[in-house]
């Protein structure tokens, strides 16, 4: 369908792929991975001819089409929403466009005739008279209302454009479809909707994404970058990560028998196929696994950061009591009269369809900001410390990193080599602890605000989007960090699987009250009356 043949691609001295040679078929949803700056956009760019590469080739097979979603944002302000869906289909909207001016001719001639009749059977052939429904019908799955489809781009939010760019790539059945990120800025209704269209997808996606949950429910092969090469594995995300991590478990075992090894990896892709039947991926995907080659799982190279989340003191029984909390923004309230009890353990979820309104809630918590009525308390024993989802205020000086963290410490613990340890658990080793802190990166200043939340030695933590900007292996170490951190946790993420995995509380709020409930993520969108009571909150 698609293929890469020895391709490679070098800015000045730096190589990010190397005679790389891949092939991506029909009915497959291929999930591209690797670390930041590991090239996987800059992948999909090539593939999809953005841009060209130093050396190789990139083939499509004849008369196929490919539909890419981009990050642009602004490119169609100035169109229709509606038109901006069909414009996806780009033989099809030239059709459309040529028909129009050929009929707006007011000296109609007989060539004119032959040429119109040409591209009404081309138009027919390409189920062209259902165009603008079939474009109304994707852009009402994924959660834009008719009144809005005659709007022009720029008079949507940036959620909203986000959604009609998404519909602008799956429009028109592609034969190939590539995605950067498409879950960005999606509600987790909207994400459903999408995983249910590739799950019955029957061409090629290759798609980018930090959503785990995302790749474990559409990927049936992972492309992993790594150390300029690139690799293909079947299966999704979860099944590479736990394979992967199997594999380096065997290698570092000198002393386990061949035998053992094999049985041992048989059992494994067995009990992960099995698991698999529950989720939903089809079965013919399910049916990958089973056919999997042994020599296929590999260990990963990949590095983890090593978060780990410890208190210096455990806390007493008084944790937090939020008291009759009120705040709005230009006279509109983003919550009013909360009033509830932190417990001890509670690892809370605050969801909200504005992020606003529960970056506003941390910013209360972390004392930014004062209430418009109400109070907080935290107990005696509780040393809270915040991850913002914006750090630049943080960033601001020319120090370098070991001078940056150095200012969190204690008196006592100001020393190089332990500030030195706390950078080098999140991969800042050598000389990379002399960056200047003003040059980073956005993943690279979010590793910095969580050193410094491991350093405080906190045992509450407040986390807004934790795992923005950062790469699949450190929302992995991030999210098992939560997991096994005993105190209390108060966050808000977009990322399914780390929300579904970490927390046993939910709270959502809306402007007009909040839900409360003692149980997972997964049982609280499942749940029809949570559900019945969110519609008369938000009506």
């Amino acid at each position: 369908m698609i293929a890469a043949n020895n391709l490679s691609l070098q800015f000045g001295k730096r190589v990010l792929f190397d005679e790389v040679t891949i092939r991506f078929t029909g009915g497959n949803c291929y999930g591209v991975i690797g670390a930041n700056g590991a090239g996987k956009s800059t992948f999909l760019k090539i593939l999809s001819g953005d841009i060209d590469p130093t050396r190789g080739s990139v083939v499509i097979d004849p008369g196929k089409r490919m539909a890419v979603l981009r990050q642009n944002h602004y490119e169609f302000d100035e169109v229709a929403v509606l038109d901006t869906v069909m414009m996806g289909h780009t033989v099809l909207w030239k059709i459309m466009k040529d028909k129009d001016t050929i009929y707006a001719k007011p000296d109609f001639s007989e060539e004119d005739g032959i040429k119109a009749s040409e591209l009404e059977s081309e138009f027919t052939e390409l189920n062209g008279w259902n165009a603008e429904s079939d474009a109304a019908s994707l852009l009402s799955g994924l959660g834009i209302g008719e009144e809005d489809h005659y709007k022009l781009v720029k008079e949507l939010s940036g959620a909203q454009k986000v959604r009609v760019l998404l519909a602008q790539a799956i429009y028109g059945n592609p034969d190939i479809l590539i995605l950067d990120e498409p879950t960005n800025d999606l509600d987790i209704h909207t994400v459903s909707w999408l995983e249910d269209f590739l799950l019955e997808f029957k061409n090629t996606v290759i798609v980018v994404s930090h959503d785990r949950h995302f790749l474990d429910t559409v990927c049936t092969h992972i492309v992993d970058i790594d150390f300029k090469v690139i690799r293909l594995f079947t299966g999704n995300y979860s099944f590479w990560y736990q394979s992967s991590q199997l594999a380096l478990s065997q290698r570092s075992s000198a002393n386990k028998k061949a035998e053992e090894k094999k049985k041992e990896l048989q059992e494994f892709i067995m009990r992960f196929s099995a698991n698999a039947s529950k989720s939903k991926q089809a079965t013919s995907r399910r049916k990958l696994l089973e056919k999997i080659n042994l020599d296929d799982i590999q260990p990963s190279t990949r590095k983890y950061p090593a978060i780990i989340f410890q208190q210096k003191r455990t806390a007493g029984d008084q944790i937090l009591h939020i008291e009759q909390l009120s705040h709005s923004l230009n006279g509109a309230p983003l919550f009013k009269n909360l009033d509830f009890f932190v417990n001890k353990g509670d690892k809370i979820a605050f969801l909200g369809k504005d992020s606003l309104t529960i970056t506003t809630l941390f910013q209360l918590l972390a004392g930014e900001l004062k209430p418009d009525k109400g109070e907080f308390k935290f107990g005696q024993t509780i040393t809270p410390t915040y991850l913002p989802v914006n750090n630049e205020t943080y960033f601001q000086s020319n120090d370098n990193l070991i001078d940056w963290l150095r200012q969190y410490a204690d008196d006592e613990n100001k020393d190089e080599v332990y500030i030195r340890g706390f950078l080098g658990k999140m991969l800042f080793s050598g000389e990379e602890v002399f960056k200047k802190c003003s040059v980073l990166s956005g993943g690279e200043k979010v590793r910095c605000m969580i050193s410094r939340m491991m350093l405080a030695g906190a045992n509450l933590l407040i986390l807004d989007e934790p795992t923005n900007h950062l790469d699949l292996e450190s929302i992995t170490a991030c999210n098992n960090a939560l997991k096994d951190f005993p105190g209390t946790v108060l966050f808000t993420s977009h990322d399914h699987e780390f929300t579904q995995t970490v927390a046993n509380r939910i709270i959502e709020i809306t402007p007009n009250g909040y839900i409360d409930k003692l149980m997972t993520y997964d049982e609280y969108i499942s749940s029809e009356p949570v559900n019945a009571q969110k519609e008369a909150l938000y009506s």
